[in-house]
């Protein structure tokens, strides 16, 4: 009967993945308007009007086939790649690094594109290698060139968050791919045992001063362990109902820095609780559990591949926020999907989406439904 009213490329769309995300960035838009003073300027009615461009954005990246991602993949790589050279040479200092590309109507960041670009370039890369090779040292070489180039241009601006993360979606290709556990293992080690010369030589004195506040955050309540120390009060006091729409006080009395960037959680579990926050853990294990079927369902190796990656970038946004407001990792300037202020995050995770998208209707054609 549904199928009658509502015409047949409408009814085919995700709506159960698409939906929830509605939902979620809904509730974002109302923090946003809470943390504004009961306003919608300047940052909740931008919020839910990038959505819905980034959606049909989504849509668009959806209607694409499989051949096109496969042709695109090393062109849309080396495309960011060069902003990213761009951003270094030009690009806008702010807060002390080098990051955005000034487009007149938004300040771009490169380097969130990379995440996804990453991935498909990876999947791309595995899927054109022959079985018997991806378990071969010298295949580890290309990969590990293809991920090592951007992600010391992205630590250099500096970027540390961002860097690691472009790292974790490729550690996750590769483990998706074959790669012998062992490897993964080593690499493990070896990083663990590199962290001491890693904090001492590389880490800029600010990073390695995130790094100590995270250990101890009340070393330094009023000076680097501040934001910590303010995010974990706000969410404290919201206790299990919250203390209602719009009587947040760290947020409004200004006592929770980037209440509506970095921090977007903590001003909205002040506000709405633990139930607030279940209810955003909840669309988010939604949207997991969907991606991981529509790369479990796949057709082929590149399509299982490309899914996964999307599937993890938008798992590592959200878990290293959520670990970051809680004083469980150390802060590293990653928003909260579809929660959080900013076009260029939220543009990434859209099209993670709209990958998603894509695989889901090359699930349908090849036979393989997603229930």
């Amino acid at each position: 009967m549904t199928r009658r009213i509502i015409p047949e490329a409408i009814a085919r769309e995700p709506w159960s993945l698409l939906l929830p995300l509605l939902a979620l960035n809904t509730f974002g838009a109302a923090v946003l308007y809470s943390a504004a003073g009961s306003s919608l300027q300047p940052w909740a009615l931008m919020h839910e009007a990038r959505f819905f461009v980034f959606l049909t954005m989504a849509f668009i990246i959806s209607r694409f086939p499989r051949d096109w991602f496969k042709q695109a993949a090393y062109p849309i790589y080396g495309g960011v790649l060069i902003l990213l050279f761009i951003v270094e040479a030009t690009g806008k200092i702010s807060g002390g690094s080098q990051r955005w590309i000034n487009l007149g109507f938004m300040q771009l960041q490169p380097s969130e594109l990379m995440k996804p670009a990453m991935v498909l370039a990876l999947a791309r890369f595995y899927d054109a290698l022959p079985p018997g090779m991806t378990r071969n040292w010298r295949a580890l070489l290309s990969a590990g060139a293809l991920v090592g180039v951007p992600a010391l241009l992205v630590m250099a601006q500096p970027d540390l968050g961002t860097g690691l993360a472009i790292c974790a979606g490729a550690a996750v290709v590769l483990f998706l791919a074959g790669l012998p556990t062992l490897w993964f293992v080593a690499a493990g080690s070896a990083l663990t045992v590199m962290v001491p010369v890693a904090y001492t030589f590389l880490l800029k004195p600010y990073q390695q001063g995130r790094v100590t506040i995270f250990l101890d955050p009340e070393s330094d309540p009023l000076g680097k362990g501040y934001h910590i120390t303010q995010s974990k009060i706000a969410i404290g006091s919201g206790g299990f109902w919250g203390k209602g729409f719009g009587n947040g006080s760290q947020s409004h009395l200004e006592y929770l820095p980037e209440a509506h960037t970095d921090f977007a959680f903590a001003t909205m579990a002040e506000e709405w609780g633990i139930l607030g926050g279940i209810f955003v853990l909840a669309v988010f294990l939604w949207v997991y559990r969907w991606g991981f079927r529509v790369a479990r369902q796949a057709p082929d190796r590149f399509s299982s591949l490309l899914a996964g990656g999307a599937t993890f970038t938008i798992f590592f946004y959200m878990a290293i926020n959520m670990l970051m407001v809680m004083g469980l990792a150390p802060v590293v300037g990653i928003p909260l999907p579809w929660i959080s202020y900013g076009g260029s995050a939220l543009m990434t995770n859209m099209i993670c989406i709209g990958v998603l998208m894509a695989v889901h209707r090359w699930n349908r054609r090849s036979g393989s439904l997603l229930s």
